[in-house]
């Protein structure tokens, strides 16, 4: 039995065919549901661990951490990119099921200013436990989602090469940038912190009575990855034995891209790896590479395994498979409600267990909870997640209301 859909089985379904028999050809690989269903649940853990923890300390903190808690955080770091690059993919993937270009440009446009504003609305009313403080704005992972998406609404319209060129380009050059401090560009300085800088966008002095933004996300990177992902939906509609030894190679090579050059400490990362007092630490070292903003070895590192998981998920059926695929059908509902069922219950937790008001997450608190309480409650509140996102997996498999493309 295989997990593909019959549709993409076709002896041979290149990017012409995709695009003829529309509805008939329904390009839905169930290894790209499958792959993002895991990295959604892993960005649960994630999550959990900053509401719930007792460590109040960034886990890759080599001088501070243990490995439990590093690989613990190390793990999530598939999620970011894995999500990226697979949203898009599906925008590739749903020209073969009846939408033009035009429709498709105009939807991603649309889609990404939604998700901009539901960054700046619900998502940080989420992480600010419902207390939405004004005063700071962290622009993160569904804000830079938004903007990629509103660039891919132009990119789509040029060759695929020439989308395909921009996209590597960004991703593999933009570290060469790191030297270029945002003052450069004095008033529009703020402009270079939101394209490549990880930086508060107004300066590194906060201003206590007034709006401290904080650009976590810098675009340059993830509109790349994005635009790869889009080319990489062309290359899913190939013959699937084909298909997944396109995927392997590719897994591979980034793979030993990210050893070779952090291997010499080459280029492709600011944050060096060094020797430690243990052959653990080392290696630990080794892969501590830079998240904000992502770098090329980040992106090797992670993009690379990405690509071996899609060829094996071809492979991958039953219970398990099925459990994982709804999270991936349904990926941005399940991100807000884990999202407000974390803060709403580190809240109720905060109040039982310590008696001394509902929780604010900053980074003042005291008190948290040991890894496995944490492990122990990601694995609950993705079980508790689970008959709500299949529930709305069929309401957007039943009805074809436009609002349900928007979550």
């Amino acid at each position: 039995m295989s997990t593909t859909s019959t549709a993409v089985e076709l002896p041979v379904l290149g990017a012409a065919s995709v695009a003829t028999v529309g509805a008939v050809a329904r390009p839905r690989l169930d290894s790209v549901d499958l792959l993002r269903g895991v990295v959604m649940i892993v960005m649960a853990l994630d999550h959990t661990r900053d509401f719930f923890s007792d460590a109040h300390f960034e886990p890759t903190d080599l001088a501070q951490t243990n490995p439990a808690l590093f690989l613990t955080r190390w793990i999530t770091h598939f999620c970011a990119p894995v999500f990226v690059l697979l949203a898009g993919t599906s925008a590739y993937l749903s020209l073969g099921r009846g939408r033009s270009k035009a429709a498709l440009s105009q939807f991603l446009l649309t889609r990404g200013l939604w998700l901009v504003l539901l960054e700046l609305t619900l998502v940080k009313l989420g992480w600010d436990s419902w207390s939405y403080n004004v005063h700071d704005v962290g622009l993160q992972v569904i804000w830079a989602l938004g903007w990629s998406m509103i660039a891919l609404a132009a990119l789509i319209h040029l060759p695929m090469w020439a989308l395909t060129a921009v996209g590597a380009v960004m991703v593999l050059g933009h570290n060469a940038l790191d030297g270029v401090p945002p003052e450069t560009f004095g008033a529009l300085a703020p402009v270079w912190r939101i394209l490549h800088v990880n930086a508060p966008l107004t300066g590194a002095v906060p201003d206590p009575n007034g709006v401290n933004v904080f650009v976590a996300y810098p675009l340059i990177p993830w509109i790349g990855v994005m635009a790869l992902g889009f080319a990489l939906g062309k290359l899913l509609g190939i013959d699937a034995v084909q298909r997944r030894r396109v995927l392997v190679r590719l897994g591979l090579g980034l793979i030993a891209l990210f050893i070779a050059l952090r291997a010499g400490n080459f280029y492709g990362d600011a944050s060096l790896w060094r020797t430690q007092p243990s052959p653990l630490f080392t290696l630990l070292s080794f892969v501590n590479t830079t998240k904000y903003p992502p770098s090329l070895l980040y992106l090797a590192m992670t993009l690379g395994p990405a690509m071996l998981a899609l060829a094996a998920f071809d492979h991958w059926c039953g219970g398990a498979a099925d459990f994982v695929r709804v999270f991936g059908r349904v990926p941005m509902f399940y991100y807000l409600l884990h999202l407000f069922v974390l803060s709403s219950a580190a809240a109720i937790a905060w109040r039982l267990a310590y008696h001394s008001g509902f929780y604010v997450w900053d980074e003042h608190r005291i008190g948290g909870w040991s890894l496995p309480v944490v492990y122990a409650i990601w694995i609950a509140v993705v079980l508790a997640l689970y008959l709500p996102c299949r529930w709305f997996m069929g309401l957007k498999a039943r009805r074809r209301d436009a609002w349900l493309s928007y979550l």
